[in-house]
């Protein structure tokens, strides 16, 4: 039985999958029932964290064998009296992968709540603590040091600041609260930092905040295997199309070795910003990154400035084009709220 409710969506986004996942081809192959239990099983699948966090090595750093003994040690500090393996991926090289303990059923609520917004809770759900901004009510009179249960208020009805909710509500685990309620909802704006430490997360699974920040990147399974599918070869030139956060620019210049070049673009400037930023961290020299607009980048007339975009057709080796998604599916999600119209644009 699920632990936490099944992903909800709104009406027409329901109507549409379900046309899309209870096809005559699927009926046909299963059965009406059977087809029906994997799209109720895929809906609760959805809710809830993935059985293993995936990191992927920076291998241009250090090799696989030393960071994951490295990690090892991490976690055992995380998980004070488990021993929680670090395993590596049977096929992908780069890939470790750590079990996601749970869902702990026994965990006693305390009388003291902290509610949280969606999405800090789905990241509390993949081994985050929680910070100030996530918070969006606590119980009256709850200050540093006290013991707190967690919520996700995942329909996004609960009201800022307030000092009890009844609505719908979703148990993550409990904490220790770092700071007192008065501050976390004071006139001079929310604050930053910690808010609560997860000490009896429902899921245990590892935090990577700042955790071998050089030679780890935390990136889901099917982002990594698009590169390895790619198959860059040191000397080459690349071009990922959409490559922000740059979790795949990133390892495609691994895979190359750091020989080459890697052309990397998104049109947003902050997004480009932060490509640089992980490649630095990374250290990671052959990536040259670019704020531009995908659709744009190909022009037939030759030009000066043969450095950045647009580019001359036939200018690449291989081209990455990752483009926008809903990310369904990418973290646990309890209430999707795109609408239809957003869904199909992608």
């Amino acid at each position: 039985m699920s632990f936490f409710p099944k992903i909800a969506f709104q009406y027409e986004v329901e109507e549409y999958l379900t046309k899309v996942f209870r096809n005559n081809e699927l009926i046909t192959a299963l059965g009406t029932q059977e087809a029906e239990n994997k799209y109720q099983s895929l809906l609760s699948h959805l809710s809830h964290p993935p059985a293993f966090t995936s990191v992927r090595v920076n291998t241009h750093l250090a090799s696989v064998k030393h960071v994951k003994k490295l990690l090892f040690e991490e976690i055992q500090k995380q998980f004070k009296g488990l021993r929680v393996p670090v395993l590596e991926h049977p096929k992908l090289q780069d890939i470790l992968l750590i079990p996601v303990l749970g869902p702990r059923r026994d965990l006693k609520k305390h009388a003291a709540e902290v509610i949280v917004g969606a999405q800090c809770g789905y990241a509390v759900l993949r081994g985050a603590h929680v910070y100030v901004p996530g918070i969006v009510s606590t119980s009256r009179f709850v200050k540093a040091g006290d013991l707190v249960s967690v919520y996700s208020d995942i329909e996004g009805k609960c009201k800022r600041g307030a000092k009890e909710f009844d609505g719908v509500k979703v148990f993550l685990g409990n904490g220790i609260s770092e700071i007192n309620r008065g501050e976390i909802f004071s006139s001079g704006g929310p604050l930053k930092g910690l808010g609560i430490r997860m000490i009896e997360p429902v899921y245990l699974s590892p935090s990577f905040d700042n955790v071998l920040p050089r030679h780890l990147f935390l990136q889901n399974l099917p982002s990594v295997v698009v590169s390895h599918v790619l198959n860059p070869q040191p000397g080459e030139k690349i071009l990922d199309m959409c490559a922000a956060p740059g979790g795949k620019t990133t390892h495609l210049a691994a895979l190359m070795h750091d020989q080459g070049e890697v052309i990397a673009m998104d049109k947003i400037a902050n997004k480009v910003k932060k490509i640089k930023q992980n490649a630095e961290l990374l250290q990671l020299n052959c990536i040259k990154a670019f704020c531009y607009d995908g659709t744009k980048a190909l022009s037939v007339e030759k030009r000066e400035d043969k450095q950045g975009p647009p580019f001359l057709p036939e200018s690449f080796d291989r081209i990455l084009l990752d483009a926008p998604c809903s990310g369904m599916g990418q973290r646990p999600n309890m209430a999707y709220s795109s609408t239809l119209k957003e869904v199909t644009s992608y």
